[in-house]
């Protein structure tokens, strides 16, 4: 792992530990159990993400207002507004950053998505490290949690999936490179996220995806993560056989955010719009054909 690298996760981490003990003072974990056993079992993620025999990959589509290597994207995002046109658009997933190190996300954020998602599965991503941050994506309406392969122990990340497990939560479990990578398959996690940037120097190389894909055995549902931004980005991914996309930057740039999406999915246009045939069909669907 880079200097850089190192000094970026160790900050974030630090951050989000910070803050989890903030919130641990306001709201007792008892709360939060309280929390989870007046909601139901939530969407199953993993079902959505994966990859079906007909179809081609998935999209999840995420809500970030800005980011370590682009800086500032859209500080004044509403997070409802966002879910609803990922939804209608014919999104698989969403993915919601709670950090607000470097992301200007905040666990409410979260909160929010589900309150409009109308049923669709929520993916926390942020610096997860504690017990209690799982609780809080539970609790606050998560179907996954993104764990970062490079930032903890072996232990410590087969504990986290084991305990996400029991709460109903899927976990995506994230690599970088090729020791990330291996723990992330021993992790317990069937959802393994490949990263096309770059720690250390915060390049993104899509072709990251197609260079770690050989090393992971049948059986895993595999996301590729960062630096897509075109519809030809997404049609290379697909080629690959990979189940699921995340796409965030590019979508929280639009303009029209669910237009967007439709355009990186494929969805023909007539016009200047989309026809409600062909968006209806997406919904359906929810895959790049």
């Amino acid at each position: 792992m880079g200097r850089a690298t190192a000094m970026f996760l160790d900050d974030a981490i630090a951050e989000a530990r910070r803050e989890t003990r903030e919130r641990m003072r306001k709201t007792h974990p008892a709360a939060l159990d309280r929390m989870i056993s007046e909601a139901g079992r939530p969407p199953d993620f993993s079902a959505a993400v994966t990859r079906g025999d007909a179809g081609g990959v998935k999209v999840i589509a995420e809500v970030k207002r800005s980011s370590p290597s682009a800086g500032p994207i859209n500080q004044t995002a509403g997070v409802g507004e966002y879910v609803r046109a990922y939804r209608e658009a014919g999104a698989s997933a969403v993915s919601v950053l709670t950090s607000s190190y470097k992301f200007g996300g905040d666990p409410a954020d979260l909160q929010e998505a589900a309150r409009v998602g109308d049923g669709l599965p929520l993916l926390r991503k942020d610096f997860i490290m504690e017990p209690y941050q799982l609780l809080e994506a539970r609790a606050l309406g998560a179907s996954a949690v993104l764990l970062i392969s490079a930032a903890m122990s072996p232990k410590r990340l087969r504990e986290l999936v084991g305990l996400a497990a029991a709460l109903e939560m899927c976990s995506l479990v994230e690599a970088h490179g090729a020791d990330d990578l291996f723990k992330a398959l021993e992790s317990g996690s069937e959802l393994i996220g490949i990263n096309n940037r770059d720690l250390a120097t915060l390049e993104v190389n899509i072709e990251t995806t197609e260079r770690m894909l050989p090393f992971i055995p049948d059986g895993f549902v595999v996301v590729s993560e960062s630096g897509i931004k075109t519809r030809e980005d997404v049609e290379y991914i697909d080629t690959l056989g990979i189940d699921s996309v995340l796409i965030g930057e590019a979508l929280m740039r639009a303009e029209d955010p669910a237009a967007k999406l439709r355009e990186l999915m494929g969805v023909p246009r007539v016009g200047n719009m989309t026809s409600s045939k062909e968006v209806d069909e997406s919904c359906g669907s929810r895959s790049v054909e």
